[in-house]
């Protein structure tokens, strides 16, 4: 970023803003000279994982049934701790797991969906779309407050619920989380949440 904004401080004509150009160099995370220092931990993949069938939709259509093996991967952006750590990776990982863990081996439920009509019984939820219906007992299901399956909307409730629980506990500030949802290798949705996007 000091990179990229150095040639507009430089052609800025009046003084004050110049200031301005250079305190947008210089905020929120250190420098070394004016290189700007972002510190970040990643996790990804191994045991960050779970096995799931959905149905996205698109362009008022429905995908037939089907499943993937998704993979995670989590990137957290922050200042050092006291222990000069951004988050302990153990816990990262622990807490990652968790999350997929209420997924694996379930049905997607977009409980949102503007696309598909969804009813829920005691024992049941019931999807129908034009023609197919489908029956899932509960206890097979996810359901997921969004209105989509799709790679994008997975990572966004992964990464608002991980965030719900590392902002908490957070003893230095943290800035960004990024999660990916791999669907297949090479294949990955991918949300970022700023701290003020992520409550």
């Amino acid at each position: 970023m000091a990179e990229m904004l150095t040639p507009i401080v430089a052609k800025c004509t009046s003084s004050s803003k110049r200031r301005r150009a250079e305190s947008l160099i210089h905020r929120r995370t250190p420098t070394i000279g004016r290189m700007e220092v972002r510190r970040r931990v990643t996790v990804e993949r191994n045991r960050l994982h779970f096995a799931a069938a959905h149905m996205a939709t698109f362009a008022g259509g429905c995908e037939p049934l089907h499943g993937h093996n998704y993979q995670l991967i989590v990137e957290l952006e922050g200042e050092l701790d006291d222990d000069s750590w951004v988050w302990d990776f153990s816990d990262l990982k622990r807490a990652t797991k968790a999350i997929a863990d209420e997924l694996d081996h379930r049905f997607l439920l977009q409980r949102d969906s503007r696309v598909l009509s969804i009813s829920e019984s005691d024992q049941s939820w019931r999807l129908t779309f034009e023609d197919r219906s489908f029956v899932f007992p509960k206890s097979d299901v996810a359901v997921l407050p969004i209105d989509n399956t799709t790679a994008e909307r997975l990572a966004e409730w992964v990464a608002r619920r991980l965030w719900g629980y590392l902002e908490p506990r957070a003893t230095a500030p943290l800035y960004a989380l990024t999660v990916g949802v791999e669907e297949m290798p090479g294949q990955a949705g991918w949300c970022t949440l700023g701290a003020a996007a992520a409550g």
